[in-house]
């Protein structure tokens, strides 16, 4: 079971259980959700997140997503990025941990989540 992950604001993830399925904002101004591997997880939170709290990790099993999920990189680079074109089902999230920052702002992986 190959795992993605997103990361996102507890509130948005709340309002997804609500309704049923996820949708980022990226969905509907560039036409995905970002995703990363379990190896590229940390850096994308450092550079895009750091210092933010109320974050939460979505654990996302790829067997259970209905939408296309490309590996690709639109910005030129050689690292390809999980990239979801469409919502995600509810039922696809397997889980979803508390990702704070730590004292410095830099994120590390949750306990829980083991790089595979």
């Amino acid at each position: 079971m190959p795992v993605i992950y997103h990361i996102t604001r507890q509130s948005d993830w709340d309002a997804a259980r609500a309704a049923g399925y996820y949708a980022a904002d990226s969905l509907e101004s560039e036409g995905f959700i970002h995703c990363s591997t379990a190896q590229q997880v940390i850096a994308t939170a450092n550079r895009i997140f750091k210092g933010k709290s109320d974050l939460v990790l979505l654990c996302v099993d790829t067997a259970k997503v209905k939408a296309e999920i490309r590996y690709e990189n639109l910005e030129g680079g050689t690292n390809l990025f999980p990239h979801v074109y469409g919502a995600l089902e509810i039922s696809s999230v397997i889980a979803a941990h508390d990702f704070s920052p730590l004292a410095d702002g830099g994120f590390q992986l949750p306990p829980a989540v083991t790089p595979t």
